[in-house]
């Protein structure tokens, strides 16, 4: 079992920055691809960035490349979204969670296995 929180969300003006955290319990975290959802108001949840075990691989959305980086620190068992020049299309609950299938990060949601409750960001215009 893993459980996971998230920090970090805010308000923020558009063009700036934000860091979401999301702390893991459990033993195996280090096992586990990690990626970042959001959910925007009246819209569907949607994949936003994944990150492999080693942190050597990483995958993020059309929407949010170049602009988002995802990274991870398996001794302390946190991933982390660096996200920059933000737009309000990015307002949303953005969501960690943890899969345990090691294989393409390209995936379904339904492939991941533990989500968190998620932490509100803002970006007002």
């Amino acid at each position: 079992q893993v459980q996971l929180v998230e920090s970090g969300g805010g308000l923020v003006q558009a063009g700036g920055s934000l860091r979401l955290s999301c702390a893991a319990s459990g033993r195996t975290f280090r096992t586990y691809t990690m990626g970042w959802f959001r959910q925007g108001p009246g819209k569907e949840r949607e994949f936003v960035a994944a990150i492999g075990w080693s942190g050597g691989s990483t995958y993020y959305a059309d929407s949010v490349k170049g602009r988002f980086t995802i990274s991870r620190d398996n001794a302390k068992s946190t991933v982390d979204l660096q996200m920059s020049t933000l737009k309000p299309d990015d307002t949303a609950v953005y969501y960690c969670a943890a899969s345990r299938n090691t294989g393409p990060l390209r995936r379904p949601q339904n492939e991941y296995d533990y989500w968190g409750q998620g932490t509100q960001v803002t970006v007002s215009s």
